[in-house]
């Protein structure tokens, strides 16, 4: 299992693992639960490239960042 700290959202931290490339598990500490568990459900079992380009950039209101785009950046910072 990975740990990531977030910065400038919710979500406080993203706890996840990865096999061979592909998303096993994510869970958020923080933020808004329904939708990131939503979210986690939505990408386990898909390709970590492919979670990062959809998800990378994604704003939250008028921030420039998002619990989505913290992913992406845990996620690249892992690869």
């Amino acid at each position: 299992m990975e740990t990531f700290k977030t910065s400038g959202v919710c979500a406080k931290e993203i706890i996840f693992s990865i096999e061979n490339g592909i998303i096993n598990n994510v869970q958020f500490i923080g933020g808004c639960n329904g939708n990131l568990k939503g979210i986690s459900n939505l990408i386990k079992g898909l390709d970590v490239h492919t979670v990062i380009e959809k998800l990378e950039g994604t704003k939250c209101g008028p921030r420039n960042t998002s619990c989505p785009d913290q992913l992406a950046k845990a996620l690249k910072q892992y690869i």
